[in-house]
């Protein structure tokens, strides 16, 4: 049940609003809302049952279930503490208190200056067994003062009706500007950009014969390094894979209090996405009184804003509206609705996103498992709409192949982990200690797994499924896969700008790794037509180069580009039947023509990278649900061994 419909319970039911008094009631809150009849003994008895193995407390716990209504138990807590209910309806906080406060400071402490009366300023308190300790710093700044008892959703409801700029302004610059893209690209990466290029055209026009042999040596080195980088991985997973097969089945371990977890979903123009989205993030089996689901929206997204609010909303589903900008990205959306999250794990999805319903309880105890340096764990993506035609099929495959095969490989060599904006789960300590996002970063996921490595943390896979719906039609993918690119490219120039720092953060296996997947991912899309053009040779058609090469070399190229596709194909057939997607096996060798479209991609994120670096191309959803009727394609979705396979459901067609 939302807080606006308890409010309007609670106008409804006139619950009084008593004048400030100092009449303590010791009884216990379940006690007494037993004695008012607003609480039955079943449910008291079930609440604390509940409460005995969750981080939450007795009123959350009777709210999210819907045992007792809002306006009843913080009136019930209001008279145990000698107060009354903070109104933010009818009486806005004053500004100029917050600010003396420090809107920050307001959100992490849950204490909220109110208004001046009688000569006290009145404090709002989320948490009221803790403001004595806040007392002797409130007195310090406001003179007298006394608590009156609010919710903490009511305390970020009232923060989030002020126009707060300053929150807004920190979202776009929370990353440390040495570790920030929002300045340097834009001033040196366009002028460095156009003067390759330009050294490019000239070398052309000069010599191109040696400036053809130039890229096409580079073309060549990079296609190398990254096929041994894959088939490594892809041995690494395996060994792995074959391990955990002979290995013992762990249990789940006991975890006593289980910890709040807030799930940023970053939604823009999503009128048909919407509605799915909420039955999905229902379907999570994580108790939903340590669940908050923030929905975050931009202020100006009247699309989206009118969908949801004429939606019923679950008590733990909120929404949180990002102030206009400027900048209009999904990280500085993000970096926003941080300091608005309850939990201590904050995890990412997707408004599209079909995760498994247990995902939260394997993601709170693998962190439970692990200690603090693991700060991050990245789920499996995985597609609802895989046979809808070749793009969704090819996609499938390459998707299968990254989070199956060569992330957990990454991970396992000890080598930087790229990660997905979806599905991704890290401790809110560090990514506080971080900064957050960086806002002007097109591709913050990967950037993100970069600073987490710098900082000293380690990022683990999670055998764990999320279902999304797959780009499924040209021009969106190309817009998708440029904006990618452009972000690899520009995560690379931010972290190579100070080498001797990111080898001195990363140490030398790492800081390699750093360049070859990521400039070494660059290179092969741009310089993809370079390497096409060796394939005249084996047809027996003269190509430019042969006038500089040997015979024996040029015979060592193809059968370099020739052992590079069987490798691909390989590593493609091993990747889709760890997923479980065996129907896709014929299609393996079509991504041959796949990822020339790439190519095109790549081209249009320089363009980009130059013009207008920080732009977000956004990727459209709702072209395919899904079968939302049918919770199989996401609950019948389980992980045997090392294996991840589906049930007869997730592989009929939609």
């Amino acid at each position: 049940m939302s807080d606006q419909r308890l409010r309007k319970i609670a106008a409804a039911l006139r619950v009084p609003q008593p004048e400030l008094s100092r009449r303590f009631d010791r009884r216990p809150l379940g006690q007494i809302l037993l004695d008012d009849g607003d609480l039955a003994p079943s449910d008291q008895m079930r609440a604390l049952a509940l409460q005995s193995r969750a981080d939450a407390r007795f009123g959350t716990i009777l709210i999210a279930h819907g045992l007792a209504h809002g306006a009843h138990i913080y009136a019930a807590i209001a008279r145990q503490f000698g107060t009354t209910v903070a109104d933010f309806q009818n009486r806005p906080p004053d500004a100029r208190l917050v600010d003396a406060m420090g809107v920050e400071n307001c959100l992490s402490t849950g204490i909220l200056p109110w208004l001046r009366r009688k000569g006290q300023v009145l404090v709002a308190s989320a948490r009221p067994e803790q403001f004595e300790e806040a007392r002797p710093d409130l007195e310090q700044l406001f003179g007298p003062v006394q608590m009156v008892i609010t919710s903490e959703i009511d305390l970020h409801d009232a923060v989030l009706g002020q126009p707060r700029r300053d929150l807004a302004d920190k979202a776009e610059t929370r990353v440390p500007a040495d570790y920030s893209c929002r300045a340097w690209p834009s001033r040196r990466l366009p002028w460095l950009a156009f003067g390759m290029a330009m050294i490019l055209i000239l070398s052309l026009a000069v010599a191109p014969g040696l400036a053809f042999i130039f890229l096409a040596g580079w073309a060549v080195a990079t296609l190398v390094a990254t096929t041994f980088l894959k088939v490594a991985a892809t041995l690494t997973t395996l060994m792995g894979d074959r391990a955990r097969r002979t290995g013992e089945t762990r249990r789940m371990p006991v975890i006593a209090r289980l910890p709040t977890v807030s799930i940023l979903v970053p939604l823009y123009k999503e009128r048909e996405i919407a509605s799915h989205l909420i039955k999905r993030m229902q379907r999570l089996t994580y108790p939903r009184e340590l669940l908050d689901i923030c929905l975050v929206v931009e202020a100006d997204d009247q699309v989206t804003i009118d969908v949801l609010t004429a939606m019923d909303l679950p008590q733990h589903i909120r929404q949180i509206k990002v102030p206009h900008s400027t900048l209009r990205t999904k990280p500085r959306a993000l970096n926003y609705a941080l300091d608005f999250c309850r939990g201590t794990i904050i995890g990412v999805y997707d408004a599209e996103d079909a995760p498994s319903p247990d995902q939260i309880q394997k993601v709170v105890h693998r962190f439970h498992e692990r200690g603090p340096e693991t700060a991050c764990l990245q789920g499996v993506l995985d597609f609802y709409n895989a046979r809808r035609n070749w793009f969704s099929r090819c996609f499938t495959i390459e998707y299968a192949t990254w989070f199956r095969v060569m992330l957990p490989g990454l991970a396992k060599l000890g080598l930087v982990v790229p990660l997905g904006g979806t599905t991704l789960f890290v401790r809110r300590g560090a990514l506080q200690e971080i900064g957050g996002w960086d806002a002007h970063n097109v591709t913050e996921d990967a950037d993100l797994g970069v600073r987490l490595a710098r900082c000293g943390y380690r990022t683990e896979l999670i055998e764990t499924i999320t279902e999304e719906e797959a780009n499924c039609r040209l021009w969106p993918w190309i817009k998708q896969r440029s904006r990618w690119l452009k972000g690899y490219a520009i995560t690379w120039a931010v972290h190579t700008r100070q080498p001797r720092r990111l080898w001195s953060d990363l140490g030398g296996w790492r800081f390699f790794g750093v360049q070859l997947l990521f400039l070494g991912t660059i290179s092969q899309f741009m310089l993809a037509p370079v390497l096409w053009s060796f394939w005249v040779i084996p047809f027996g058609l003269q190509h430019p180069a042969q006038t500089y090469l040997s015979a024996t070399t040029l015979i060592f190229l193809v059968l370099t580009f020739l052992l590079s596709e069987l490798a691909n194909i390989a590593i493609g057939i091993y990747a889709i039947r760890k997923a479980g997607h065996g129907f896709l096996t014929l299609w393996v060798p079509t991504m041959l023509f796949y990822f020339p479209v790439a190519a095109l991609a790549a081209y249009k994120g320089v363009v980009e990278l130059m013009t207008r670096p920080f732009y977000w191309d956004k990727t459209a959803h709702g072209v395919d649900f899904g079968d939302d009727d049918d919770a199989a394609y996401c609950a019948e979705v389980t992980v045997s061994g090392p294996v991840f396979r589906r049930t007869k459901f997730s592989s009929r067609k939609r």
